[in-house]
């Protein structure tokens, strides 16, 4: 479905989208696209094939993954923070041919070219105001194209567009989580959840575009006909404007963008008119139930939470009605997703008892993890005879309970992931790294509960007989192999760690201290 021809035509000169005093009409935007989208077929670019998109919250980034999906490529967002060696692994686990790069990550990119690591990339995209001889530029390609429509074959032709969002793992590399597309169905129930199924919402885009529901509730807003006004980069009192400026009614926020919009000094919110907003939707980690009271007092009842992943969509949403109603919930299932709780024999558990949260396949989830069928094996399981992709469940590892009205409370992780301002981090991924070390002779990576980003990164180390080792020492070696975000932030040495009888780590001993005194084990 090509949502941006179809508003071109209906509502042409009304605004598509706004960065800083740059707008573009859906007219402009749908021909600009189009140009755009021909230049890439006439690099070679096919569908079917990776496009990675790699740049800052612009016109360019979502002018860039309108024209990758309208030719039938998959869009990869690539995250800012990664360094070379780690962006070279996605530029090539994802058999990427194209890279759209913003001037902010040339350095980088630059580095992985010259070092060969990622030899698949034909061609190299810039976005920004930079130029470069090794690189084709967004701008002449779009002055080149032609404007003529593109014509959707296929899949594509009846559903929304795919992409592949990298979400790490627990083996230590991140997986490609492969989405051909999602039904239209079960996006307009998504929609309708929230508050957003209308065309006349001014959406703000404030969280890194790379990010999987940033990414998401952006396209929704343009599924749907309505304006993105976007955060080049997120700062509270300039999203206060914008949204008085802009008129803007919706937003996705991680909760940490949100506890700095309330962080603010009283007499500064008080400056700003907030009452255009509709809905405000918090997901990618618990929200604290203070932070929610606070919210609905400064921006009244309009405020959503949602539970959902890259793989599985958007799962449950918690309504204003029931944002202080139910503390701690994060909302009852959308319509056409169908949620259970199983034990590990594959039994459902009756309201209160925790056990593994699965989802029925259903139009809004992954289809699999690029490259990986042990992984995609490991995450789906047929639970009854319903034979088929309509029988399968699929889990990315949380463990929740229901309450008696069908409401869903995670409660803890079955793996180690960390969520940290919204952010998954991966301990496999991190402790891969710390086990280099020469002086590590073992380490467990895990989260405790941080006020501020809901949990941060610890190691536990064990350092070899004879060696010696720092805290600054260990962090900085972190810093020159993995993106800082992934860099533990508290390191404790142990002069062993509890094992069970065949020597297994048991690294929830390690871990639980540090959540004593709470009733669950995310915050």
């Amino acid at each position: 479905m090509d949502v941006v021809a179809i508003h071109g035509n209906s509502k042409p000169d009304e605004t598509a989208l706004v960065e800083g005093e740059r707008t573009l009409t859906w007219a402009e935007f749908a021909e600009r696209r189009n140009r755009l989208a021909h230049g890439l077929q006439a690099l070679g670019v096919e569908a079917g094939q990776r496009v990675v998109m790699w740049a800052p919250n612009s016109i360019e980034y979502l002018l860039g993954t309108a024209a990758v999906g309208v030719i039938g490529c998959v869009s990869v967002p690539m995250n800012h923070r990664l360094t070379a060696g780690e962006a070279a692994y996605v530029l090539e686990d994802s058999d990427a041919v194209a890279v759209f790069v913003g001037d902010p990550y040339l350095p980088v990119a630059d580095e992985v070219r010259q070092a060969g690591t990622a030899p698949g990339v034909r061609h190299w995209i810039l976005t920004g105001d930079e130029r470069r001889p090794w690189a084709e530029h967004l701008a002449d390609l779009v002055a080149a194209g032609r404007s003529e429509p593109i014509v959707l074959e296929g899949a594509a032709a009846g559903g929304l567009g795919g992409s592949m969002a990298y979400t790490a793992g627990t083996t230590g590399k991140p997986k490609g989580a492969l989405r051909t597309g999602v039904d239209p169905a079960v996006a307009l129930g998504w929609l309708n959840a929230m508050d957003l199924a209308d065309p006349n919402h001014i959406h703000l885009v404030a969280g890194p575009l790379y990010h999987s529901a940033p990414g998401a509730f952006a396209y929704l807003t343009q599924v749907m006909g309505g304006a993105c006004v976007i955060m080049p980069k997120f700062d509270a009192e300039e999203a206060l404007r914008l949204i008085e400026t802009h008129k803007c009614s919706s937003t996705f926020m991680a909760p940490i963008l949100l506890k700095r919009i309330l962080a603010l000094p009283k007499d500064v919110r008080s400056r700003y008119d907030v009452s255009s907003m509709r809905s405000l939707v918090v997901g990618g980690a618990p929200c604290p139930n203070p932070v929610k009271e606070e919210a609905l007092a400064y921006f009244g009842p309009v405020l959503y939470e949602f539970y959902g992943s890259s793989e599985l969509g958007i799962n449950t949403v918690l309504a204003p009605a029931d944002m202080l109603r139910k503390p701690g919930s994060c909302g009852r299932p959308t319509t056409g997703v169908e949620i259970a709780i199983f034990d590990d024999d594959g039994r459902p558990l009756p309201p209160g008892e925790p056990g593994a949260l699965y989802v029925r396949r259903y139009g809004g989830m992954f289809d699999y993890y690029h490259k990986k069928p042990e992984a995609t094996a490991e995450a789906i399981r047929h639970f009854g005879d319903t034979p088929g992709p309509e029988g399968e469940w699929v889990s990315v590892g949380d463990v929740a309970y229901l309450d008696e009205e069908g409401f869903v409370f995670i409660c803890d992780r079955q793996r180690d992931m960390v969520i940290s301002g919204g952010v998954n981090i991966y301990p496999a991924e991190i402790e891969d790294v710390l086990h280099r070390h020469p002086a590590v002779a073992d380490v467990a990576v895990f989260g405790v509960p941080d006020e501020e980003w809901g949990e941060r990164v610890h190691a536990a180390v064990l350092v070899q007989p004879g060696e010696a080792l720092t805290p600054a020492e260990l962090t900085a070696f972190a810093r020159e192999h993995m993106a800082d975000y992934k860099v533990p932030r508290e390191v404790t040495f142990h002069d062993d760690f509890p094992r069970d009888s065949a020597g297994k780590l048991v690294k929830r001993l390690l871990r639980d201290p540090y959540w004593e005194g709470r009733a669950t084990k995310v915050v």
